[in-house]
């Protein structure tokens, strides 16, 4: 796991009474840290790489909570395939990264979460758990991660009890949904071709401090105000 929905998880597996060994990564100052959290409540934690000869318990669930490297097939096989990921979209669509800063740049009204099995293809595993979640005209990209995360994290006990009872889950439809990889999109930059409805959608899923915000011709837009003052047409 990694972030606040990593950490708002280990705390809900330990006051189940799971045993857990969590891998994350190491976490700049404004990311909430996993590894310091797992190491303040005495679980074991590392920021290796998860491969099976790594794992130190008795595993028999694997939980991908924004963890940022694909789980390999020996380590989902060696918990018999019940190995979940937690997605930030209503799969299949927005499969792979930035699910939600794209579903606000292509002005969706709706965006959500999808609780699935993990497999050796990316996102395309069988549905636990799907909710959606409106998005606000007024939301940037960190208040509708946050809003998404914390309904998230609500639902992660029912969804492990799913595993546990080996619910197949629901098969997602073939053929559809498109795959993001990682990276910033149109890597920060406004297009001027854009209408203003774009621009202003743009700026809004770019906000999340302290990354950079949108930029035109070099310099940083945060608003469509903003927008209009820089390029001169206000």
């Amino acid at each position: 796991g990694y972030h606040w929905i990593g950490c708002r998880v280990l705390k809900t597996l330990v006051e189940l009474g799971h045993q857990v060994q969590v891998f994350t990564h190491e976490a700049p100052y404004h990311v909430n840290d996993l590894k310091a959290y797992a190491e303040n409540i005495g679980v074991s934690v590392t920021t290796d790489r998860l491969r099976v000869n790594r794992i130190e318990i008795d595993a028999d669930v694997i939980c991908s909570i924004y963890y940022r490297n694909i789980i390999d097939d020996p380590c989902i096989d060696s918990v018999g395939g019940r190995a979940i990921n937690l997605h930030p979209s209503m799969l299949p669509d927005y499969r792979g990264c930035s699910s939600l800063t794209w579903a606000m740049i292509r002005g969706e009204t709706e965006a959500g979460y999808s609780y699935h099995y993990l497999t050796s293809e990316v996102d395309k595993g069988n549905i636990l758990l799907q909710k959606r979640v409106a998005i606000e005209p007024f939301d940037t990209q960190a208040t509708l991660y946050q809003r998404v995360m914390f309904m998230a994290a609500e639902d992660f006990a029912q969804v492990l009890q799913l595993v546990s009872e080996n619910h197949p889950g629901a098969k997602q439809p073939s053929g559809v949904g498109e795959y993001y990889p990682r990276g910033c999109p149109f890597e920060g930059e406004i297009d001027p071709a854009w209408t203003r409805d774009e621009i202003e959608r743009f700026t809004r899923a770019m906000i999340y401090p302290p990354l950079p915000p949108a930029k035109w011709q070099g310099k940083e837009v945060r608003s469509l105000k903003e927008f209009d003052e820089i390029s001169g047409q206000s």
